[in-house]
């Protein structure tokens, strides 16, 4: 644990979700979003990160010193991405105790998805991002009451390809992610009416779910040390496959 202090009633914590093609950052007092940032597609995580995170701080009249806790999309996910993104947290943490909180990259995209109410009503929701080669990174999560549940143990977070998705697809389940156009024709031969897409512009994590799924983490005092945290591939990388013959970590 990197801290065993108490934080304040509405912790200010500073969220950042790299791991996808548009990065953004945010900052929550609590649950109340002070400010957030989106980089404009294309641009390369490594130039957009830091200026985002400084305009972000600098507009709320925030200092770095002010921030309680850290929130930090884990992954999977491209992988230079994620790595940028947790070497920018862990340089932003570097000699300080300030807690932070991993949150499933999936489950972000899931709850973000769920916040924006482009899945109002579904009982299970199925994030699926592009894992490149055909394949996608995708989980499973149930609606439990007005929010969404640990992730469906039969189709926990791994890397499939269209035909085993259909094979673990939770009945009724709706799609969201840049995934989806990837399987969606393969799951209509397979598995028609099975699942529902969320259709129009794909939907992204992004840091405001991350800072709140992260919030009551760090409320019971779970968050870790910036140092312990690695990025979660689910996959290695292509080099590491090609020398090891290994597809999984």
């Amino acid at each position: 644990m990197a801290d065993d202090r108490e934080l304040s009633a509405s912790p200010i914590v500073l969220a950042i979700e790299s791991a996808t093609a548009t990065a953004s950052v945010a900052l929550l007092a609590g649950e109340r979003v002070l400010a957030e940032q989106r980089s404009d597609v294309g641009r390369h995580h490594s130039e957009t990160l830091l200026p985002m995170i400084d305009a972000l701080l600098t507009g709320a009249g925030v200092g770095l010193g002010d921030v309680e806790g850290f929130a930090i999309s884990i992954g999977p996910g491209a992988f230079t991405s994620l790595r940028i993104g947790l070497s920018t947290v862990k340089g932003l943490c570097f000699g300080t105790s300030v807690p932070v909180v991993a949150v499933p990259t999936l489950r972000g995209l899931a709850s973000t998805a769920w916040r924006m109410g482009a899945v109002a009503g579904a009982a299970v929701v199925v994030p699926v991002l592009d894992a490149r080669r055909g394949e996608v990174y995708v989980a499973a999560y149930r609606r439990e009451g007005t929010d969404l549940a640990a992730d469906i143990e039969s189709l926990s977070a791994r890397v499939l390809d269209p035909g085993e998705i259909a094979a673990l697809l939770p009945e009724g389940g709706w799609l969201v992610g840049d995934g989806t156009a990837i399987v969606r024709d393969a799951l209509d031969r397979i598995s028609p009416g099975r699942f529902n897409p969320v259709t129009g512009p794909a939907i992204e994590p992004d840091a405001v779910t991350i800072g709140l799924l992260a919030l009551p983490e760090l409320r019971a005092g779970r968050g870790v040390d910036a140092a312990r945290l690695v990025p979660r591939y689910l996959r290695r990388a292509e080099a590491e496959v090609e020398r090891t013959h290994e597809r999984f970590e």
